[in-house]
């Protein structure tokens, strides 16, 4: 088992690459797009995807591969994480999401980081992440139950669909709602709409970790 040095390490270096993989591609995607949103979506989509799979079979075996505050809690209320490890992993999951943003700006040169303007609001955003952050939960709750080997492939499948199939192109991911305020690119969120966004994801968190309770039982 590695240390907990690692494992939070291993957490804060993943959500700092997730990141970097979504704002970079949807700066890469929007300037290539010629001004066609859904090419650029695409690319977001493709790439995020993508980096997902990569990054759980690279760091997954170190510290389990969440880079999402709700994973690591949903894992905790499952007796599968202690709470105060949740914590350290939440902690850094949100600084590796604020220095991804940063990265991938570096390497498009855009300001270090910039409040986005990119307006995401209404209950039918909402309504879209915690339907979001639901479907996640039971992807990676299943599969690591029933196919481990496979958890990787089903989380990046789940999310670059759902990045087309939710009218928020699901975030479903506080760390990464919280990084994307900071980046006014095409992949961004305004301050103002994040509040709406995390109480989403924890109702969407919550109800799959109630419905997991009947459905996939902890050990």
């Amino acid at each position: 088992m590695p240390t907990l040095g690692r494992r939070v390490a291993a957490e804060a270096l993943g959500t700092a690459a997730l990141l970097t993989a979504v704002v970079g591609s949807g700066i890469m995607g929007e300037r290539l797009a010629g001004g066609d949103v859904a090419i650029a979506l695409l690319a977001n989509a493709i790439a995020t995807g993508a980096a997902l799979v990569v990054l759980i079979l690279t760091l997954g075996p170190i510290s389990g591969g969440h880079f999402n505050p709700v994973v690591s809690v949903v894992s905790a209320s499952r007796g599968e994480l202690s709470w105060g490890n949740a914590a350290l992993y939440c902690a850094a999951q949100i600084a590796g999401a604020l220095a991804g943003v940063v990265c991938a700006h570096l390497m498009f040169q855009e300001p270090l980081l910039a409040w986005s303007t990119h307006e995401r609001s209404g209950y039918a955003q909402a309504f879209s992440e915690a339907i979001a952050t639901f479907g996640l939960l039971i992807v990676i709750l299943s599969c690591a139950k029933h196919q481990p080997s496979r958890v990787a492939f089903a989380v990046g499948a789940y999310i670059a669909s759902a990045y087309w199939f939710t009218a928020s192109t699901s975030f479903a991911n506080p760390a990464v709602t919280l990084g994307r305020a900071f980046t006014n690119t095409f992949s961004g969120i305004r301050p103002d709409d994040v509040a709406a966004f995390l109480a989403a994801q924890t109702i969407g968190a919550a109800g799959a970790a109630l419905c997991c309770r009947w459905l996939i039982p902890p050990e």
